[in-house]
């Protein structure tokens, strides 16, 4: 219960601005119940007065009361439930916005720590859960509480000494729903990490076909499919199991009431002090009233089956963003491109060593920096210090002398420019994945940069043009012709710094060269720090750095490299790629 109510307060205040339609939908509730408590009362009316005595004329009268009764019960029944809809959804809707606007800006290293289809079943099963707890539970224990104590307490205006005398045995509900809590609540936790985990498997190896054909995995992918598949198979049935068990109890206890509520009544009936229609009418009321009990105890093995859905999402919530807007930023200004790393030292969290230490340069407008070194060496991380996915340990990172840490993240990446390793490709057509580079951008303004990218000629010849819908995964274009899409949008942006990561991954040399050349153009009057195993780019190279096991040990152009004989020397020796000229 403890854990109930701890989620509970946690995503309560996201039903701010609905809790005015909550408590019409309460009113609903209210006058619903009052409808039905009438209509019982009406029945036994109509019992005594009109069906015993065979009386028609009897019968008009109570009789419209209870059409009139029933038909005010209906519409405020549908509003109430119509409203109790709209608004859980709203808070589906909200929560899970504000879910995946906080996943969003969570560190690269925490999707590499959990699987992506169990991130998907946290942000849609999940939410659905804290849904049943927060809104639905709320309208469901008003709901049944009203209808238990209306129900109560014209039972007990009929004939209060058999009301309570069948009221002994009410408890017991709420003893049985106590008695199987705990087995639902790790049943239902069982169930939504197995959820998780077969979402995270058709998605993985879907995402991995290829491999899958090609070295015949498929029997292995379905075992992996199997094996994750039983373990939800064996949560749920166990969380079946302990419910069945418990409305087969419920069941039970409530045909014992209802029989002693008989017998009780036929003993009273034969003394004559109760008449047909009150023993019906009292009987319809415990029957009304022992459902919303029940209700009860279920809604308490719903809540606390929600809270294993609200555990795993909570652990999304508490993880904390790497980088944060500064308290204080600085105001924009008209940025001219130096970039300055000064004595950096970086490591990942729960990495054995750093990845950077004492890492010191600068890079101007109009210089094109080349960073390489061997895999592994921290090439990519400064990088992702640079665009601020990170700040340092130990040092400072700056932006024409300002620490990146004073600088506002959306002004920061509106200036720097990021072209990633991955090709990194957005559902939607060709124009709308280069244009995302510059929201805005005129379609003149989107070919140019195709055009410059040497994406232009392959895109106008696809059916639709820039039209042409594309996906991750796509077989529509090749790995280099994504890969140059990916590059016209960072030429798009236009940004006075650009980070590059391996531009020319997955381009042959014809392509390459396609594409560093109008890259040369795009750089004049721009910083440029270029991170790549590609040395046939170096001799170009305003200034190589390179870096090795986390720090940087050599730093020159690339004859001067080749002349000292280190480590650069070693990596450029023999040389593996023909020279691709940049003028």
């Amino acid at each position: 219960m403890r854990e109930v109510k701890k989620t509970f307060a946690r995503f309560w205040p996201l039903t701010r601005g609905d809790r005015g339609w909550l408590v019409l939908i309460v009113a609903c509730v209210v006058v619903s119940a009052l409808a039905e408590t009438a209509s019982i009362l009406l029945f036994a009316e109509l019992t005594d007065h009109a069906l015993q005595a065979g009386s028609l004329s009897a019968f008009w009268g109570p009789a419209g009361a209870w059409l009139g009764v029933a038909g005010l019960g209906a519409v405020v029944g549908y509003l109430g439930n119509s409203l109790a809809v709209w608004t859980a959804e709203r808070f589906v809707l909200r929560l899970r916005a504000g879910v995946f606007r906080h996943v969003q800006d969570l560190p690269p290293h925490f999707f590499q720590q959990h699987r992506r289809g169990d991130l998907v079943e946290r942000l849609t099963g999940d939410v659905e859960a804290i849904e049943q707890m927060v809104v639905s539970g709320v309208v469901g224990t008003v709901s049944a509480a009203f209808s238990a104590l209306f129900y109560a307490a014209a039972a007990l205006w009929l004939r209060w000494d058999l009301a309570l005398a069948t009221f002994v045995l009410a408890p017991l509900f709420i003893l049985a729903a106590r008695r199987f809590a705990g087995r639902i609540k790790a049943a239902s936790q069982d169930e939504r990490a197995a959820d998780g985990a077969i979402t995270a498997v058709v998605e993985e190896s879907l995402g991995n076909v290829v491999l899958t054909q090609a070295y015949n995995r498929r029997r292995a992918e379905e075992k992996r499919l199997d094996r994750e598949a039983r373990a939800w198979l064996r949560a749920s049935v166990r969380g079946a199991r302990a419910s069945e068990m418990y409305e087969q109890a419920v069941e039970v206890v409530e045909t014992l009431c209802v029989l002693a509520v008989i017998g009780l009544g036929a003993w009273e009936i034969s003394q004559g002090r109760m008449s047909l229609g009150q023993l019906l009418a009292f009987a319809a009321f415990l029957g009304y009233l022992y459902p919303p009990i029940r209700n009860l105890g279920q809604l308490g093995l719903t809540l606390t089956a929600a809270t294993a859905g609200a555990t795993r999402l909570t652990e999304i919530l508490d993880a904390e963003p790497a980088v944060t807007d500064p308290a204080a930023p600085v105001r924009p200004w008209p940025v001219h491109g130096w970039v300055g790393f000064h004595d950096v030292s970086f490591g990942y969290p729960g990495a054995a060593r750093p990845s950077l230490s004492g890492v010191s340069f600068t890079a101007g407008p109009g210089e094109l920096v080349l960073v390489t070194g061997p895999s592994g060496a921290g090439k990519s991380t400064l990088a992702k210090l640079l665009t601020r996915f990170y700040d340092p340990d130990a040092g400072a990172v700056s932006l024409d002398g300002v620490s990146l840490t004073d600088v506002p993240l959306e002004f920061l990446r509106e200036n720097v420019a990021l072209l990633p390793q991955e090709t990194l490709i957005l559902r939607g057509t060709v124009r709308e994945n280069i244009g995302c580079g510059r929201p805005g951008a005129s379609d003149t303004e989107i070919e140019a940069a195709a055009a410059e990218a040497a994406a232009h000629e392959f895109i106008t010849a696809l059916p639709d043009g820039y039209d042409t819908v594309i996906a991750p995964g796509t077989a529509t274009l090749s790995g280099g012709q994504l890969q140059r899409v990916a590059i016209a949008r960072a030429m798009l942006r236009a940004a006075p710094v650009l980070v590059l990561d391996e531009p020319t991954a997955g381009l042959d040399a014809v392509a390459a060269r396609r594409v560093v050349q109008p890259l040369r153009r795009l750089m004049s009057g721009r910083t440029t720090i270029m991170v790549t195993h590609d040395l046939s780019l170096a001799p170009d190279a305003d200034r190589i750095l390179v870096v090795a096991d986390g720090r940087l040990v050599e730093a020159g152009t690339h004859a001067e490299l080749l002349a000292r004989g280190g480590t650069y020397a070693a990596l450029a020796a023999p040389d593996a790629l023909p020279h691709l000229s940049l003028h």
